[in-house]
C-alpha cells in the first residue's frame, strides 16, 4: 500500500498539535486536511472522503463521540480517536461507538502514524483483485454470491456480511458490529450478534463457500478471512 494514495482528515482543536501531525503524515507520504471544529467535521469528511479520520474525543461545537456515532452510521472508514481523558470508560466509549483505534495524549507524533499504518494496512485486506474473490457483493441491488451462487441473506446477515468481507482481517467485537448493523439506537443483547454469525456461516457453507472463513477471537469478537 502506498502511503501516497492515503489522505488523512484530523479533526483536532489544538492547532499546534494538529501542525505536528500534519508534519510527520506528510513525512510519511500521506496528505491531510484539518478540522478545528466538530461542527464542521461531517461537512468535511464529506467534501474530503479521506481514508482515515483521526478525531479528537473533546470539540468545540460537536463532541468527538458525536461524530464518530454519525459517520459509523453512514460510512466505514477507519477512525482513531484522540483523547486526553485516560479513564477505562472513555476508552471502550470510543470503541463501542465504532472507533478502529484511540491514542492518549500526551503521545508521540510517530507512534500516531504507526497507528495510522497499522489501521489502514488492517482495512485494505481484500485483494485488488476482485475476480480471485470467492464472495461477489453487490452493495446496490443488495446481492451476495459465492461463486455464482446467490446467498439467500437476510437484511441484518447482508450489511453483516458487508463489514466483515469489507474489512477483512480486522477484528470486531460485538459492540462494534452491532452499532455497524443497528442504527437506530434499538436495545439489543450483544449476544445477538452470535446467532447472527451462526446463520451466516451455515449459508455461507451451503453455498459453496466455508463456514470458516468468518472466525471467532476469543473474549474479543470476529474477524473474515477468505
Amino acid at each position: 500500500m502506498n502511503p501516497a494514495h492515503n489522505h488523512i482528515m484530523i479533526v483536532e482543536d489544538e492547532p499546534r498539535l494538529a501542525a505536528v501531525l500534519g508534519d510527520y503524515l506528510s513525512s510519511a507520504g500521506y496528505t491531510h486536511y484539518w478540522v478545528a471544529n466538530g461542527n464542521e467535521a461531517i461537512p468535511a469528511f464529506n467534501a474530503e472522503r479521506p481514508d482515515l479520520v483521526l478525531l479528537d474525543l473533546t470539540l468545540p461545537g460537536r463532541s468527538g463521540i458525536e461524530i464518530c456515532r454519525e459517520l459509523r452510521m453512514q460510512y466505514s472508514v477507519p477512525i482513531i480517536m484522540i483523547t486526553a481523558r485516560v479513564e477505562e470508560l472513555d476508552r471502550l466509549l470510543g470503541l463501542e461507538v465504532g472507533a478502529d483505534d484511540y491514542v492518549c495524549k500526551p503521545f508521540s507524533p510517530r507512534e500516531v502514524v504507526a497507528r495510522v499504518k497499522a489501521v489502514l494496512r488492517r482495512n485494505h485486506l481484500v485483494p485488488k483483485d476482485v475476480a480471485e474473490q470467492p464472495i461477489k457483493i453487490d452493495e446496490e441491488k443488495h446481492l451476495a454470491s459465492i461463486h455464482g451462487a446467490t446467498l439467500d441473506l437476510t437484511s441484518v446477515e447482508f450489511r453483516l456480511l458487508c463489514i466483515l468481507h469489507r474489512s477483512q482481517g480486522r477484528v470486531f467485537s460485538r459492540d462494534q458490529v452491532l452499532n455497524h448493523l443497528y442504527t437506530d439506537n434499538r436495545v439489543v443483547n450483544d449476544r445477538t450478534i452470535d446467532s447472527h454469525v451462526k446463520n451466516l456461516r451455515r449459508k455461507l457453507a451451503e453455498a459453496g463457500g466455508d463456514e470458516n472463513w468468518i472466525k471467532s477471537i476469543y473474549g474479543v469478537g470476529y474477524r473474515m478471512e477468505l
